[in-house]
C-alpha cells in the first residue's frame, strides 16, 4: 500500500499543474519586504520559493527594500530617522547610508539565490538607466533625496531574464542631475511590473491581506477585481497604510499586469501556496474580465 503521506504529495503537485503550464516563461515581479527581510529562516524560504518559481518556467525578478536595516544604521551613526507623511526625510548623509546598506542586502540576497543553484545578478537602479526619478515632495515639503520614478528601461532585466539569470534589483535610482535618489520599494516592483509587463506582481507585506474590515480577521478576501479595490478605498475600507498598497496594486493592473498579489510574508512558502494552490492564502486583485480562480467550492 503507498503511504498517505506520498500520495498527498503527488496531489499538490497535480494541483499546481495547471498553474505551471499556465504561467511558464510569464514575468513575476516579487516586492521582497517586511519581516520576512529580518527573520534569517523566513528570508530562505522567501528565496526557495522563487528558486523554485524560477526552476518550473517563471521568470522571476526581485525588488527588495531594507527600511528597518536603514533605521538600523542610521541610528548606529548617531542620526535619528525622519518621517514626514510616511516617507523617511533622506539627506546626502542618510542617502549614503541607505545606498550601502541597500547593497549589502542586494548582495546577500544574489548569495542565497546562487547557494541554492540558480544564477542571479544583483543590480541598482542606477544600473543601465533602470530607473530615472524626479524629485519627489511629500505634500509640498522637501523630504531630500527622495525619488519619483517618471522612467523604466526594461532592456536591462530584459536581457538578464534572456541569458537565464535572476534580477535582483535594488531600489535606488538617478535623477536628471545624477545625484542618487532612494525609492519606495513598492512603488519600484509596481513600476518595474509596468515596465516588463509583468504577468504577476506579489507584494510581501506583514499582513495577510486586504480585510473587508479592517478590524476583523475573519474578512480577509482571497479574490478582488480593480472597481472593487477602488470602491474599498473610496469607501474608507481599508486602513490607512494598505491605501498606497492597493492603489500601487490598481496603478499596475491598470497599466497591464494581470494579477497582483498581496501575501503574509511570515506565513512561510507563501508565494507558493498563492501562486500554485487552488485555495490560495492572501488576496489576489484581478484585472476586469478575468476569471477568479478560487471558486465557492475551492473555499
Amino acid at each position: 500500500m503507498v503511504n498517505q503521506k506520498y500520495l498527498e504529495k503527488a496531489e499538490v503537485l497535480i494541483e499546481a499543474l495547471p498553474y505551471i503550464q499556465r504561467f511558464n516563461r510569464k514575468v513575476i515581479v516579487v516586492k521582497y519586504g517586511g519581516s520576512a527581510m529580518v527573520d534569517e529562516e523566513l528570508k530562505r524560504n522567501v528565496i526557495k520559493d522563487v528558486v523554485l518559481l524560477k526552476l518550473v518556467g517563471f521568470k522571476p525578478i526581485i525588488v527588495h527594500g531594507g527600511g528597518k536595516e536603514i533605521s538600523r544604521w542610521v541610528g548606529k551613526v548617531g542620526k535619528e530617522a525622519k518621517f514626514v507623511n510616511g516617507l523617511r526625510v533622506t539627506d546626502k548623509e542618510t542617502m549614503e547610508i541607505a545606498e550601502m546598506v541597500l547593497g549589502k542586502v542586494n548582495k546577500e540576497l544574489v548569495t542565497l539565490v546562487e547557494s541554492l543553484g540558480v544564477k542571479a545578478i544583483g543590480i541598482s537602479g542606477k544600473d543601465g538607466g533602470l530607473l530615472k526619478v524626479n524629485k519627489k515632495l511629500s505634500q509640498g515639503q522637501d523630504i531630500g533625496y527622495v525619488g519619483d520614478i517618471k522612467e523604466v528601461n526594461p532592456a536591462i532585466l530584459n536581457e538578464l531574464l534572456e541569458k537565464d539569470f535572476l534580477p535582483i534589483v535594488c531600489p535606488v535610482g538617478l535623477g536628471d542631475d545624477f545625484a542618487t535618489y532612494n525609492i519606495n520599494a513598492d512603488d519600484a516592483a509596481c513600476a518595474i511590473a509596468r515596465a516588463m509587463k509583468a504577468e504577476k506582481l506579489a507584494f510581501l507585506t506583514d499582513i495577510e491581506g486586504v480585510y473587508r474590515d479592517p478590524e476583523d480577521t475573519s474578512s480577509l478576501i482571497s479574490e478582488l477585481f480593480v472597481n472593487e479595490a477602488k470602491a474599498l478605498i473610496e469607501n474608507g475600507n481599508v486602513g490607512g497604510g494598505m491605501i498606497p498598497k492597493l492603489q500601487n496594486c490598481i496603478d499596475a493592473i491598470e497599466s497591464g499586469v494581470n494579477r497582483v498579489h498581496i501575501l503574509d510574508g511570515r506565513i512561510q512558502h507563501c508565494l507558493l501556496l498563492e501562486i500554485f494552490t487552488n485555495k490560495g492564502i492572501g488576496t489576489a486583485i484581478l484585472r476586469e474580465g478575468e476569471g477568479k480562480y478560487y471558486n465557492e467550492e475551492n473555499k
